[in-house]
């Protein structure tokens, strides 16, 4: 996975539109593809046919997807979609757009509370409570997961090693990861990567959701 391990950055600044153009990088290959795209405003990407579901997640930005049947759906930050496969599907932005498109295979098993073709709210899907720390999977495989944690003010997952290379995306509030022994403090809408075996942890002082994409090849 591309990105250096154990800083807080920005997958939007990372990756900010030039101006007319269209611009995408791999940034995890392999059977779990994972790409970063970004549209400049004005710009588009003609609809193209898949034989598996995408995930897509906006980091920035307003991103409409058009879907069978002249559907077309809006995306703003920190909104997701799963595309469906064998029909076009094409996006394109007035404004800006930067978004990750995750390619989950078409046997991956997937959460009932997530609808192909239906926008829903990352930080929505996992709600607080009290003293606990609540956990869904989006979607999984042999080779990867996507998951969402909410955690309430005061708890935490203790120090572990990763078992693979994993993207963290903050959704809402603050957290603090710890890191091969630095902590660091991170905000809705920032990113963060362990690599394999990376050992870390996970605070929250204040409540804080966040969500996990991590590769298992």
């Amino acid at each position: 996975m591309e990105y250096s391990p154990g800083c807080v950055f920005s997958l939007a600044e990372k990756n900010a539109p030039i101006p007319g153009c269209t611009v995408s990088e791999a940034i995890c290959s392999g059977e779990t593809e994972v790409v970063c795209y970004s549209l400049a405003a004005g710009t588009d990407i003609s609809a193209e046919i898949y034989f598996s579901p995408k995930l897509l997640i906006v980091a920035e930005g307003t991103l409409e997807v058009g879907l069978p049947g002249s559907q077309t759906q809006t995306l703003h930050a920190l909104d997701a979609l799963v595309t469906p496969a064998d029909v076009p599907v094409g996006m394109r932005t007035d404004t800006s757009a930067v978004y990750l498109e995750i390619n989950i295979g078409r046997n991956q098993s997937m959460n009932q509370a997530v609808k192909i073709e239906e926008v829903f709210r990352l930080g929505e899907l996992v709600p607080y409570q009290d003293g606990k720390i609540v956990n869904m999977d989006v979607t999984s495989s042999k080779t990867m997961k996507f998951a969402l944690m909410a955690f309430d003010a005061g708890t935490g997952l203790s120090e572990h090693a990763a078992p693979g290379d994993a993207l963290i995306f903050a959704l809402d509030g603050e957290g603090v990861i710890g890191y091969e022994g630095k902590e660091h403090v991170i905000h809705a809408g920032e990113n963060f990567r362990f690599a394999r075996g990376g050992k870390h942890y996970v605070r929250a002082d204040k409540r804080f959701k966040m969500a996990l994409f991590l590769t298992l090849e």
